[in-house]
């Protein structure tokens, strides 16, 4: 396994670094409604293209959330970044946590945004049918975001992300990172992390949800928030661009000024509780 150059754009100056990992459907884009608002003084922003995405379209690799975290390593080695905080979105949520597993002392913070879990997630078969059939199929794609935003979004928007997604991914990587993020667990590697962890769901999303993240991340992660966002499903990059940047970057910022009450009461506190439940 040989770390790639992650190509990626640098956004801020600040002197919290940050790598954001985008999910299945797009690359590095997946941010773009983000970018006018991000606190780019406290904070700088890597946005990564994972291998068969964007400008990395079509770079060779394994397509696993493993050979994803060693790229990401290697960017921060690249770019002299021996700490810095992490936000994976969907499949990156998956990405990040191979990160910690690997480099558990390079993290300060992370924050998962409708994130897969470390246990993977199950499917039944007619869902892992339509899953397989996004790699070619602009239907099912469209399908799965109608789906995963509950069933809410105007139409011209779903139209759009589809094209988007076909035009950023490659195929045959697009039909790998699946195999990988939605079938291989490893969280007996991150069970006890004690980096500070946020949990962001949608509570418009059916599958990645408040209740699958109680039951994986806030039980792996000694030190975990959980914050749902009433108005999003699994995009909230796109659906609810401000409310997700003001979450995450509060939890950013705790790092430096100490734990912080959240004071709208949406969030949940640390902690581990009983054994996880399975994922699906």
């Amino acid at each position: 396994m040989t770390p790639f150059a992650l190509p990626h754009g640098l956004h801020g100056s600040g002197p919290h670094k940050v790598i954001a990992v985008h999910g299945w459907f797009a690359d590095r884009s997946a941010f773009d409604a983000l970018l006018p608002d991000l606190d780019q003084d406290a904070f700088q922003y890597a946005l990564v293209d994972l291998r068969g995405y964007g400008a990395a379209k079509g770079a060779v690799g394994a397509y696993t959330t493993q050979e994803a975290a060693a790229d990401v390593l290697a960017l921060a080695d690249r770019l002299g970044w021996d700490r810095f905080s992490l936000i994976g979105h969907s499949m990156g949520g998956s990405v990040i946590q191979r990160v910690v597993a690997a480099a558990p002392h390079r993290v300060r913070r992370l924050a998962g945004v409708s994130p897969v879990p470390a246990s993977g997630l199950p499917m039944p078969p007619e869902q892992w049918e339509l899953f397989t059939s996004a790699e070619h199929d602009p239907d099912s794609r469209r399908a799965i975001l109608d789906i995963t935003t509950g069933g809410s979004r105007p139409a011209a928007w779903l139209d759009r992300m589809v094209r988007r997604s076909l035009a950023c991914s490659d195929p045959k990587a697009f039909r790998a990172w699946l195999d990988s993020w939605a079938r291989e667990g490893f969280h007996t590697e991150i069970e006890g992390s004690s980096a500070p962890a946020l949990v962001v769901t949608g509570a418009l999303d059916p599958a990645l949800n408040a209740d699958l993240a109680r039951q994986t991340w806030m039980q792996w992660h000694t030190d975990a928030k959980l914050v749902e966002l009433p108005s999003a499903g699994h995009y909230s990059m796109d659906e609810t661009p401000l409310e997700l940047i003001r979450t995450v970057e509060d939890f950013l910022r705790e790092d430096d000024a100490g734990r912080a009450d959240d004071g709208n009461g949406q969030a949940e506190g640390a902690g581990r509780g009983g054994g996880p439940g399975a994922a699906g």
